[in-house]
Formats: C-alpha cells, sequence, structure tokens
C-alpha cells in the first residue's frame, strides 16, 4: 500500500532548504524577506501560457507556465529564469515515495545562496488557483507559509497530499503548483534514478541527495 505523507513528515519532504539544518549550502537569515505581491516581480506576462526550457546535463525539461492562475509564483520563477539565476545552479535531490518508488519528486534551486535568492513569496495555494499536483506538476518548495523563494520541485505521479487542504488543523495551506512539464518527463524519471548517496545535512534526508547533483545548465523563456 502506498504510504501518504503526513504533513510533519511533508515539511520535511519538501523543505525550501531554508534552515542551516536543512541547507545543503548557505542557510537563510533567521525571518524571512517580506512575502513579495504579484506587481513585484517582473509582470510575469499575465493572461498567457509562458514556457521555460530548462536544459540540465541529463536533457532538456520544457514547463508551461499558468500566470493567469498563479501569477505572483509564475512571476517570481520568471524573474529567477530572466535574470539567470537558476544558470549554474542544481537539481539536487530525489525522492521515491515509500511503497510507490516510481512517484515522488525531484527538488532544484538555488539552496538559499545569500547572493542569488530573491525576496520571498505570498504562497498561492490550490484553493485559490485551481491547479492541483498532478503527475509532471512544478511546484515550489518552502517551510511555513510565505516563505518560497527559488527552490522548485516537479512531481513524479499524481499527488493530492501536496494540495490545500484548510479543513484539517495547522499548516495544511499546501504547496503552489504553478505549472506542468510538457516535454521532459524522461528526463524527469531518469533524474529520480540517478545516485543520492550525497551528504545530508538533515537526517531526513538521507538517500535523497543527488551525488554528483545534476546541473541546471540554462533556463530561458521560449519566444
Amino acid at each position: 500500500m502506498r504510504q501518504v505523507p503526513t504533513r510533519r513528515a511533508l515539511a520535511a519532504l519538501l523543505a525550501l532548504a531554508a534552515s542551516p539544518v536543512l541547507a545543503q549550502t548557505s542557510p537563510t537569515p533567521d525571518a524571512p524577506p517580506a512575502a513579495a505581491t504579484a506587481s513585484e516581480p517582473m509582470g510575469a506576462n499575465l493572461g498567457r501560457i509562458v514556457k521555460v526550457d530548462m536544459i540540465t546535463d541529463q536533457g532538456p525539461i520544457v514547463l508551461e507556465l499558468y500566470p493567469d492562475k498563479a501569477p505572483i509564483t509564475v512571476a517570481n520563477f520568471l524573474r529567477y529564469v530572466k535574470e539567470k539565476r537558476y544558470n549554474g545552479s542544481t537539481i539536487y535531490r530525489a525522492v521515491h515515495t515509500v511503497g510507490a518508488p516510481e512517484t515522488g519528486f525531484i527538488q532544484g534551486g538555488l539552496q538559499n545562496d545569500p547572493k542569488r535568492v530573491l525576496p520571498a513569496i505570498k504562497l498561492e495555494p490550490t484553493t485559490q488557483t485551481g491547479l492541483t499536483h498532478k503527475d509532471g506538476t512544478i511546484t515550489m518548495a518552502r517551510l511555513s507559509p510565505n516563505s518560497a523563494t527559488s527552490d522548485f520541485v516537479i512531481m513524479l505521479g499524481d499527488s493530492a497530499y501536496m494540495d490545500a487542504h484548510p479543513e484539517g488543523p495547522g499548516d495544511n495551506l499546501g504547496y503552489a503548483a504553478f505549472g506542468r512539464v510538457v516535454q521532459g518527463m524522461d528526463v524527469v524519471r531518469k533524474i529520480q534514478n540517478l545516485p543520492a548517496n550525497g551528504h545530508a545535512r538533515n537526517p531526513s534526508m538521507h538517500g535523497q541527495i543527488l551525488e554528483p547533483p545534476v546541473k541546471i545548465l540554462s533556463a530561458r523563456v521560449e519566444n
């Protein structure tokens, strides 16, 4: 039987690398920057689908983003792309769901590098956007609400447990889905199955840190 992570377990699974314990590189400041609004990060080409080509050393991944549904999250991601902040970063984590190892996710980004990370953004939950976590969905990693910065996650398999469930107690706002992979899921699956024996500063990430990490050579918006 497939095990569905609890919210507490999920916080560890999808940690943004936003504390010294969880970071694989640089720690975050004690308090996250003020959450950005939709108008702050470079507009986002509101109202139309945007495609992003992400070239990794394992192959290309093409993303389709939905600024009409998740304008803040898409604008933030596009700012990292347009300012070439993802170029030279990595996909550093691969997770397999217990009992269903073909599902799970891969995670990449800047791991809170203080020289490259931008201010945190406001969370756009799935109850607001109408987007849900399906196979190929790209979503933002976070710790607390309104703490997401650069790190993103691409899902393998449907993952309703990552959607918002506000009827539950505590932090049940889920994660901000904002697009999906339209080409390159074979590359995503290949990355998920790469050796993951790298050093994990957080014990909950043991066996999930890619060694070596996958390099993101470039990311650009399609014309």
